[in-house]
């Protein structure tokens, strides 16, 4: 009894640490189902470039990689058919590779990145993600 106390004890309190490390970000918003948001404007300009690439349909910075399927094996996005997202690169200033920065467009309501407005940045190579407000 002691034992199921002491780890009750112990959820509640993750639970409240959860709650109090949630509320710390709060100054950033979420979407409607949780991911950060961020605007467009408030972006890496090499971010907002790519961005107008995609709408433009390119001609990207690395075609072999660019536009090609995100599996969104993290499932850090809304699940989706595969195929639904695609990824492209975002400079990163200084580096003579890829780098971790992405762009990952969802095909959206209209079936195309370009015109679809579903935009996500990482620039943690997958690890968090923020939607992309747009004015």
């Amino acid at each position: 009894m002691r034992r199921l106390a002491g780890i009750l004890r112990l959820v509640l309190f993750l639970a409240l640490a959860g709650t109090v490390g949630f509320s710390a970000n709060s100054a950033q918003a979420r979407d409607n189902i949780g991911i950060d948001t961020v605007a467009l404007a408030d972006l890496p300009p090499e971010a907002q470039r790519t961005v107008q690439l995609v709408r433009r349909g390119g001609p990207f910075p690395y075609p072999q990689k660019d536009g090609s399927t995100f599996g969104n094996f993290e499932r850090r996005l809304p699940l989706q058919a595969r195929g639904y997202y695609r990824e492209f690169t975002v400079p990163t200033p200084g580096r003579h590779d890829r780098g971790a920065r992405r762009l990952i467009a969802g095909n959206g309501r209209s079936g195309d990145v370009a015109t679809s407005g579903e935009y996500y940045y990482t620039d943690d190579h997958y690890r968090s993600f923020r939607r992309i407000r747009e004015p």
